[in-house]
């Protein structure tokens, strides 16, 4: 794949940031040990890391320099990422190259690699608070539904195991399409967008918006009812930046991991609203979201909602989908902790089991529904692995991904 042009700008010193990469066979469900990942400076070629995976394709992070702490709070500072290039070879599969790695400090940047045998080297473009994006086109919060009303296939929003993303603007037939996991696309797009370094707030407001942006989209069937293949592009004049293989950020993948079935509603409406936003600076809007703003609105001290509030009004309310696709069972509501028995408990230690064949860190475990020590020591080793909070319990976030992994490894099975 042609490398993009970057302008020249040299990595810069005052902080430190870290990077860590996963290496999987063909999907998430089969990690690829004993692969060769290298870590160079773009500008001067000079290798800065080599160094192996383990068992579960992974390598531990490496501290890389990072700018100073400074330039990603405010707009005016200069650039607030270095960047780095990845390599990762496995004999018998094509070398993966991944260029332009964006590393921000006091952060943990997540490159995933899956090899197979036709994989093409990714080239990461800016975020868009960095880089020049076409601004969004205006557009209705509520959509008038398609008729006849059957093309709606979900009677209430659902988040959909997958969404179809076209690498284009709409009426570009030749572009590809990239079939994505939906918490994968939110977590693409809120890196691909903001800063991870910004409050933890600031990010949950613009991620919530994201997430309506998108449900809207998968809701009303907006492409689709117009005789389109997809769900959503990667166009910022239409829909969200997203950009197939580019790293991801734990800060910001934590909080898709919580809150990825919530989206923004009004009283008495059944759609997500269609929650558009602009970068704050060089595009502002009435009734959109300002990425800028939403972070000075943060150091203030406003939670995500209120946040959310002052951009799209006072009546805006949040809720929670009533169903996740593509998981064999439902969050029962309450985190599974020690001591916690049933039904639930059975369920994460068969699946948990499961993933073990392919992830052998993780220890096997005996089904008897019974939360005890092992599960525990389980649930952290996989927590470990996929990069989550480890705190040995299964909450609404470990719950989901487990269930995710679970999938995977099942449909290698």
């Amino acid at each position: 794949m042609a490398r993009r042009y970057r302008p020249f700008i040299q990595n810069v010193s005052g902080d430190f940031g870290s990077l860590t990469t996963s290496v999987f066979l063909n999907s998430v469900g089969m990690p690829a040990p004993e692969a060769l990942v290298r870590v160079y400076d773009p500008t001067s070629s000079l290798l800065i890391e080599e160094t192996r995976t383990d068992a579960s394709g992974q390598v531990p992070p490496i501290t890389l320099p990072a700018p100073p702490l400074d330039y990603s709070m405010n707009p005016d500072e200069g650039r607030p990422f270095n960047l780095f290039n990845v390599s990762v070879f496995l004999p018998g599969f094509i070398e993966a190259n991944v260029y332009n790695v964006q590393v921000y400090p006091d952060s943990t940047a997540i490159q995933q690699v899956i090899l197979n045998p036709t994989y093409e080297s990714v080239d990461i473009p800016y975020p868009v608070l960095w880089g020049d994006f076409p601004p969004k086109t205006p557009e209705a919060e509520v959509k008038k539904l398609p008729f006849p009303s059957n093309l709606v296939v979900l009677p209430e929003p659902v988040v959909p195991e997958y969404v179809v993303v076209h690498n284009g603007v709409p009426e570009d037939r030749n572009a590809a399409n990239y079939i994505v996991g939906f918490k994968d696309y939110i977590k693409n797009v809120a890196s691909s967008e903001i800063y991870t370094t910004w409050p933890v707030e600031a990010l949950k407001a613009n991620i919530l918006a994201m997430i309506s942006f998108t449900l809207n989209r998968v809701y009303t069937e907006w492409y689709r009812s117009r005789g389109f293949d997809f769900t959503i592009t990667n166009s910022t004049a239409y829909d969200q930046a997203f950009n197939y293989g580019r790293n991801i950020y734990k800060e910001i993948s934590d909080v898709v991991d919580e809150i990825f079935t919530t989206f923004i509603s009004r009283p008495g409406l059944a759609q997500p609203l269609f929650t558009q936003y602009s970068d704050g600076r060089k595009i502002v809007r009435d009734g959109w979201l300002s990425q800028w703003g939403s972070k000075s609105l943060a150091d203030s001290g406003y939670n995500a909602l209120q946040i959310l509030r002052n951009y799209y009004g006072s009546d805006i309310e949040l809720r929670q989908a009533e169903r996740v696709e593509g998981v064999p069972m439902s969050f029962p509501g309450t985190t599974l902790t020690e001591g916690s028995r049933g039904e639930s408990v059975r369920v994460i230690q068969n699946q948990l089991n499961s993933i073990a064949n392919n992830f052998p860190a993780i220890p096997k475990l005996i089904e008897d529904g019974v939360f005890g020590p092992s599960t525990v020591s389980s649930v952290k080793k996989f927590q470990e692995i996929f990069k989550m909070p480890i705190t040995g319990e299964v909450d609404f976030a470990t719950w989901y991904r487990i269930s995710s992994i679970y999938t995977a490894v099942e449909n290698l099975a």
